[in-house]
């Protein structure tokens, strides 16, 4: 992908257009494919490992292979509109604007002191019990999903956008979907979703520690604190069960000097997380708000960078090619 326009204008469609009701998004598809491949792969083959494993490059394959042929077919019929493909397939594989608009809704509802409201807008971003929390632990919960979605939504779909192109992009969210359907440590999935989930923590390892100190400086640009947000960082960054997702869940803390993690309910089970951050402020609906502007900035930043490393990336490829 060498055209400079590209990851911009994909990050101008999903500000403009995020996610319609009612579209065919790629994402859904890929979902509807693994639970289809899940059913065929359980049925035909005894070992839970294998199967998961095959359905996994089933939906690895299809996701890099479909984008590639629409490309590959636009480009034939005129190189620009390739182009224009190239771009509407990135924007379909990045959230920015429904990341925002979610958290939004949560900070709307606990400004109208609407906590049933406010649940049920929590509820539709985080997988935990919402049904009676109180007004901190629904700021916490928006702003830990806030906090890991800037990586899984944004974030790494553009890194591998700008080192790779569309289809490398869609190859992305497919791995971090099924991570998503399949990554559970329970006795559905420990086995079958085994690969899933180690290949979503190899994808997010690069794009999580390029976004974790990219999100400190957009915390000095913002005004916020981006001493603090780089020594939570580096303090707690690594305490997260996840190798990934506890870095900007960490800075962002940090940023905001909040303490983030605790116990939270799953179908009524607790279950403890790591605490990341200092208790310096209470969590208040309005920091919300704050996070979003740090996600924002953190996600314009990093497709700069991403841009710039998949520009002198494909230098490289293409001189060492020509020598």
């Amino acid at each position: 992908m060498n055209s400079l326009w590209i990851l911009p204008a994909s990050l101008l469609l999903d500000l403009g257009l995020g996610d319609p009701q009612g579209f065919p998004h790629p994402v859904r598809l890929i979902g509807k494919f693994a639970r289809y491949m899940e059913k065929v792969t359980r049925n035909y083959i005894s070992s839970e490992r294998l199967a998961g494993t095959l359905t996994a490059l089933s939906v690895y394959s299809l996701s890099f292979i479909f984008p590639w042929i629409i490309i590959e077919f636009s480009r034939y019929i005129h190189p620009f509109l390739a182009e224009l493909a190239s771009a509407f397939i990135i924007y379909t594989s990045i959230a920015l604007k429904d990341l925002l608009d979610h958290s939004k809704d949560v900070h709307s509802a606990l400004h109208e002191n609407d906590l049933e409201k406010a649940r049920t807008m929590v509820g539709k971003i985080v997988g935990r019990d919402t049904t009676n929390l109180e007004e901190p632990e629904i700021v916490r919960a928006g702003l830990e999903s806030v906090g890991e979605s800037l990586v899984d939504g944004i974030t790494a779909p553009l890194f591998f956008a700008a080192l790779g192109g569309p289809s490398f992009a869609m190859l992305y969210r497919s791995i971090n979907t099924l991570d998503s359907l399949f990554g559970y440590k329970n006795e559905t999935y420990l086995k079958f979703g085994w690969v899933s989930a180690r290949i979503d923590d190899l994808a997010n390892y690069i794009p999580a520690r390029l976004t974790a100190p990219i999100l400190c400086i957009s915390s000095a640009i913002l005004g916020f604190h981006p001493l603090r947000s780089f020594k939570i960082l580096i303090r707690d960054g690594r305490k997260h069960p996840s190798p990934n997702s506890g870095l900007c869940e960490a800075a962002l803390a940090g940023a905001l000097k909040i303490q983030l993690g605790g116990r939270n309910y799953y179908s009524g089970v607790p279950s403890e997380k790591p605490k990341l951050g200092d208790p310096d402020r209470n969590l208040a609906p309005n920091l919300i708000l704050d996070a979003n502007k740090i996600i924002f900035l953190t996600s314009i930043l990093s497709s700069i960078l991403f841009l710039g490393l998949g520009q002198v990336t494909h230098l490289i490829i293409g001189t060492f090619f020509k020598s």
